[in-house]
């Protein structure tokens, strides 16, 4: 296993993000250091149609770095309590805010100082009076107990040094019934140790990847049910072989062990009706 990425790293990532959404520049690389010659894209590109995203601001949309589109495959209903866990520049809390109408809220959370004023200053230009930001750690929800009705999160859960704890506290501040639709990397099958160390030199948003089944029993733990996790995008070393082969790394070599082996997913869970939050129960 890699080893877990401290909170401090992924808040100078998501900065520095940040600040380059803010003066115009796409972000596209999950918190990866991009570089100008080198591309993200086959991870972050295309997660968005035109339809959702013209009536955004332009900074939501290059502020975004996830892997997938949890708006467009979680259920939203109105009036609904939807949390964004890691919302970035905004982009996934100011979609969900159009679906849960003016009676519902949608809020986003996030630790980075420069990603929370970007986030309210697109909140400013799209009008959005159901959205508002909170600053803090996906692992401490400030919110209180059975208080959400759907969290969702863009390629954020898998960057935690603490997944155990972010699944229980996304259990505590659902509401009995509530569920988790999260967009996140998954790994599938056995990958060698230093071949993992060189993908993860390609991306940063497969940094603490969890295996599909390790993630599975997480969230059972955590007390979720119902729990399905569907690939989304499977990524091909083709799609890395620039980054790869300039970082000396023979790609052909390890075509066979790694390729088809990291993926997008669609990460689903329910809180029961009625739900324990570990000794004491929070419904």
């Amino acid at each position: 296993m890699e080893p877990p990425i401290v909170s401090e790293i992924v808040k100078q990532k998501y900065g520095e993000a940040a600040l380059r959404a803010a003066s115009g520049s796409k972000s596209s690389c999950c918190g990866a250091t991009a570089a100008s010659s080198l591309s993200c894209d086959p991870i972050t590109s295309n997660l968005y149609d035109a339809a959702q995203t013209t009536l955004l601001p332009e900074e939501a949309v290059l502020a975004s770095l996830g892997c997938g589109n949890p708006t467009a495959l979680a259920q939203l209903n109105p009036d609904e309590v939807v949390l964004d866990l890691g919302s970035g520049g905004g982009i996934d809390v100011l979609l969900s805010a159009r679906r849960v109408g003016p009676t519902g809220t949608a809020y986003g959370l996030d630790m980075t100082d420069e990603m929370l004023a970007l986030s309210n200053e697109n909140k400013r230009k799209a009008g959005a009076e159901n959205v508002e930001f909170l600053k803090g750690e996906i692992e401490s929800i400030p919110l209180p107990d059975n208080s959400v009705d759907v969290i969702i999160s863009n390629c954020v859960i898998n960057l935690s040094a603490d997944k155990d704890r972010v699944l229980r506290e996304a259990l505590r501040v659902l509401k009995p019934g509530g569920r988790l639709a999260v967009s996140d990397v998954v790994t599938r099958g056995e990958i060698n140790i230093a071949i993992r160390k060189s993908v993860l030199l390609w991306v940063g948003c497969v940094a603490g990847a969890l295996d599909e089944n390790e993630y599975r029993g997480k969230l059972a733990a955590a007390g979720f049910e119902q729990i399905s996790i569907e690939p989304t995008r499977i990524y091909r070393v083709e799609d890395a072989r620039e980054f790869l082969s300039s970082a000396g790394v023979d790609v052909e070599a390890i075509a066979p062990q790694v390729d088809g082996k990291f993926m997008s997913a669609f990460v689903r869970a329910v809180k029961p009706a009625t739900a324990c939050c570990g000794a004491s129960c929070c419904s």
